[in-house]
């Protein structure tokens, strides 16, 4: 097999596992994995770099083609292991043989792994255009920018943005200080201009010095305008979180009296403020905290249900009534997770729709949110006439509706105050540039209704949670984080779990949470710097690329 450049495929690999240490595998992040980040990309980029002088005399097309499918290797490798919990999903939940579920990860892994391929293609490009011209700086100055260029596209085409590199720090509370300037892709540029600054060291001395300046100046600019520590923000309110811990496969449907059974434990629930919870993340060192209960505290401000398997449908009278009874006899207003459904007067057509319902004091629906960010291959299936030989797949799924308009709700408590709530729903939980929208749009608090039962004891769940935080930190809100299975919890602006409780349990959390006005730049701008780099990289390649043209 003469012409195969092993090590260049075999750097792809090692940085795809590198990639995932810094992630959730099976349960929370230790701290101490976040490291890895900051190496991870070093073999591939590396490796990339290299192929020039390893392989000079080979024909550009062939340095091209290669770099272009180790680069993909690298992305389908990382993303079948970060995203193994698809094959889980699909198989113990979604009814899948083991083949189908199998190909399912496999083709998806490969779908999404053509980015990276895309990635080390233009860097090659760049590289091969600077080879011999006193600017081979240029190619290691490129690395940041034409990773969040990728971060960017993959967020904009595929709309699956699932861990990126920023994410790794979510614990890093100094890095933090750029997300509500950046978003989570500032903090990717940081990492990967760590790794391309790495990367020079290891080839030549002179690109080592000048992508050191420049990383020393991005650092020096980032502490400057950052510096300071967190402000604590006290809760002033308590919400009432529900997990009732529903089978996601078999508990659609509650006969009369399991229907009765059911909404007088949602009721029961909904007014137990004085129930244990853990004082940070599930499956950590957290301790379970008592609290002192107090008969005369005010009433919750709000009382949540999820996204969850329980056959709540808007239309339905028996369902308008219950809610409204638990409102009337909790004193509380009400979000709920249910199916919402509209039909069209002049074809008679009905639409369903994955939607969160609110309900006033009084029991009368206020008003409902459409879901609008759908799960590829979970509520609709893309290109459905083209994938009519996966039978399987997508005979079983029937499509959700697409919500048209985000919302929020001004929501009156007990006690006489009028707050402005958002409400988004699972999946959308890892686009930041929509969820900021809520806030632009006057929401002091989010609340995250979500069904994470699909991705059982997987690393789904946990990196879940970590993109939900970072949505409270671009955005310095409170979020409240209801989830059928867990992790149910209250994050605070600053991305920290502050109260959950355990997960695959039946139960409800007292949360405490506050109300902000603050609009951070990047809930003004949203992903500006996705789009600069983007625009940067693209003007970049296209010069590259006229370049070598020129050549052949």
């Amino acid at each position: 097999m003469r012409g195969i450049p092993w090590r260049l495929l075999g750097a792809g690999v090692a940085t795809a596992i590198l990639l995932d240490l810094p992630f959730p595998i099976a349960g929370p992040l230790p701290a101490w994995r976040a490291v890895f980040a900051w190496v991870a990309l070093v073999p591939l980029l590396l490796g990339l770099f290299r192929l020039h002088e390893w392989e000079a005399a080979r024909a550009l097309r062939w340095r091209l083609g290669w770099s272009f499918l180790a680069g993909w290797l690298c992305g389908a490798s990382w993303f079948g292991i970060n995203c193994y919990w698809v094959y889980d999903t699909m198989h113990l939940y979604g009814g899948m043989n083991v083949a189908m579920a199998a190909l399912s990860l496999v083709l998806f892994s490969l779908f999404l792994g053509i980015w990276f391929g895309v990635l080390a293609l233009a860097l090659t490009v760049v590289r091969e255009a600077t080879a011999g011209r006193r600017l081979e700086w240029v190619g290691f100055v490129a690395i940041p920018f034409l990773w969040v260029g990728m971060e960017f596209a993959i967020a904009r085409v595929p709309s699956f943005p699932w861990d990126e590199l920023g994410y790794s720090q979510i614990d890093n509370g100094w890095l933090m200080r750029l997300a509500p300037w950046t978003g989570v892709m500032g903090v990717s540029f940081l990492i990967a201009s760590m790794n391309a600054w790495i990367t020079a060291g290891m080839s030549r001395r002179k690109s080592f010095g000048f992508a050191g300046w420049l990383f020393t100046v991005f650092l020096v600019l980032f502490l400057t305008f950052l510096r300071g520590g967190q402000t604590p923000i006290a809760p002033t309110a308590t919400a009432m979180l529900m997990q009732p811990n529903l089978d996601v496969v078999n508990d659609d449907v509650w006969v009369s009296s399991e229907w009765d059974r059911q909404m007088a434990q949602f009721q029961k629930l909904g007014v137990d403020t004085c129930k244990s919870f853990l004082n940070g993340m599930p499956q950590t060192r957290a301790m379970m905290v008592s609290p002192e209960c107090d008969p005369n505290a005010a009433k919750p401000a709000l009382l949540v249900w999820p996204e969850s398997p329980a056959p709540f449908r808007g239309p339905d009278p028996k369902f308008q009534a219950g809610i409204a009874a638990i409102a009337k006899a909790d004193v509380e207003p009400i979000i709920v997770g249910n199916i919402g459904m509209d039909t069209d007067p002049a074809t008679q057509q009905d639409s369903i729709y994955n939607s969160g319902s609110v309900f006033a004091l009084d029991g009368h629906e206020v008003g409902r949110y459409d879901k609008i960010h759908l799960v590829p291959f979970g509520e609709y299936v893309p290109a459905r006439r083209l994938l009519f030989f996966a039978h399987q797949l997508t005979q079983q799924l029937a499509d959700l509706g697409r919500g048209t308009e985000r919302k929020t709700f001004r929501i009156t408590s007990a006690d006489g105050n009028t707050h402005r709530y958002g409400i988004f729903i699972c999946y959308e939980s890892v686009f930041g540039d929509e969820v900021r929208q809520f806030v632009q749009m006057g929401a002091e608090v989010l609340v995250n209704i979500s069904d994470d039962g699909w991705y059982g004891d997987t690393s789904a769940p946990w990196q879940h949670l970590n993109m939900a935080r970072m949505r409270a930190i671009e955005n310095r809100r409170w979020i409240l984080r209801d989830t059928n299975s867990g992790v149910t919890a209250a994050i605070d602006p600053y991305g920290t779990v502050r109260q959950s409780i355990p997960r695959h349990q039946v139960g409800v959390l007292a949360a405490e949470f506050g109300y902000g006005n603050e609009l951070t730049f990047y809930t003004r701008h949203g992903d500006w710097l996705g789009v600069i780099c983007a625009i940067l990289s693209v003007g970049l390649l296209a010069i590259s690329g006229r370049v070598l043209l020129s050549r052949l």
